[in-house]
């Protein structure tokens, strides 16, 4: 009956949240719609998902988002882990490494946590 459509973060600089998003996990821009006063863009990844990523960007915020304990995340799944584990080591954005699990996570621009997992 339901199906997944896409998840949203706040995002305090839209320019710089897009080009990590395309340099770090290859999303690119699906869709944008500027509203006046913010701006929502949605990001899909070149397998085709129905799921997406939608960025909002407030024209009136004045400071980054205060994210608390950041006890939430989004997971993305990659059929070379080791080089995109090279990758994002590269862009040092790694924060996080769970090497017994054969996980990692690298932190955005605004301090969300994303899981890379393999395939």
């Amino acid at each position: 009956m339901f199906r997944f459509a896409h998840n949203n973060l706040n995002v305090f600089d839209l320019e710089r949240s897009l080009k990590f998003y395309r340099d770090a996990l290859d999303l690119h821009e699906v869709s944008r719609m500027n509203c006046g006063d913010f701006i929502l863009v949605y990001l899909g990844d070149s397998f085709g998902s129905h799921h997406q990523l939608e960025l909002t960007w407030l024209a009136d915020r004045t400071e980054p988002y205060n994210l608390g304990d950041n006890e939430f995340h989004l997971a993305f799944t990659t059929k070379d882990f080791d080089e995109a584990h090279a990758r994002h080591k590269k862009m040092g954005c790694i924060c996080y490494e769970n090497e017994d699990m054969g996980i990692y996570f690298i932190e955005d621009p605004d301090g969300y946590w994303l899981e890379v997992l393999p395939e």
